[in-house]
């Protein structure tokens, strides 16, 4: 297929080399930056970077808008393309509606459940992607190109997704938050992160192979008043380090009450 790429951030980035390395013609590069949008079409043979929305004469038959979801409806907004030319977001949080100002236009939505760092490659085979569309036929087309990228795709409503997107926060976004914490309190006591990484390692597996209240272990959910204070002491230079403990102490406390854990946990 012909495609074009609106954004050239960490999705844009990922996705559009992906497209490219599983035979996808990236035909256009779209970016307000300049040197954002020359950067990615540079690295994708026969993309060309353009600067404007106005993709009447962009010959292709899906755009895929790769942009944050505070200017997704900006964006869309400046939007044309050619009648029947599918247009479809990226966001795991936006309705399939926002797009519906694109004139001629069959909407979608083709949001990939992963993570991205231009810093890091990614594998995209097993990505999960999630798709929606307007109709049946722009649903199987989204299908054809989502299946040449990846073996896990799921056709998910926007409601279904917004809650995905929502666990993603949790699982991915604040578990990343709560790694950087533990190893400023590693450099600070001059430790090598690297002390971290089999506990590290064994929490996600464990928690991927049964039911994470099922396996909470640590001080918490113990009630080790000693071990508690004595880390609250510890946080004293880092207020919002200490707020952090205290609510997660509390949360994890309060489950163990419901699912009837507590003493005797590891």
């Amino acid at each position: 297929m012909n495609i074009a790429i609106i954004g050239a951030g960490n999705v844009a980035w990922h996705l559009a080399q992906a497209l490219a390395t599983v035979g996808q013609q990236v035909k256009a590069v779209y970016s307000r930056t300049p040197k954002s949008r020359e950067d990615l079409a540079s690295l994708l043979p026969g993309a060309l970077p353009v600067a404007s929305l106005d993709l009447l004469n962009v010959p292709v038959d899906v755009v895929l808008v790769a942009v944050p979801d505070a200017v997704l409806a900006t964006v869309v907004d400046e939007l044309h393309v050619q009648p029947g030319t599918i247009v479809a977001h990226t966001s795991g949080s936006q309705p399939l509606q926002v797009l519906q100002t694109v004139a001629g236009a069959r909407t979608g939505v083709l949001y990939p459940l992963q993570t991205f760092s231009k810093s890091k490659q990614v594998d995209f085979s097993h990505i999960p992607l999630l798709l929606e569309a307007q109709d049946e036929q722009t649903l199987n087309t989204l299908k054809v190109l989502a299946g040449s990228l990846s073996s896990s795709v799921h056709v998910v409503a926007t409601e279904a997704r917004k809650h995905l997107h929502l666990a993603a926060v949790f699982a991915c976004n604040f578990t990343n938050h709560l790694l950087g914490i533990s190893q400023q309190i590693l450099q600070e006591a001059h430790l090598p992160k690297e002390l971290l990484q089999p506990l590290i390692e064994e929490t996600v597996a464990k928690a991927s192979q049964q039911d994470p209240y099922n396996v909470q272990t640590g001080p918490a959910v113990r009630r080790d008043a000693n071990v508690l204070q004595d880390h609250l002491r510890m946080l004293q230079g880092h207020p919002r380090f200490q707020s952090i403990y205290e609510l997660l102490t509390q949360s994890i406390q309060v489950q163990s009450s419901e699912d009837g854990l507590g003493k005797g946990q590891g």
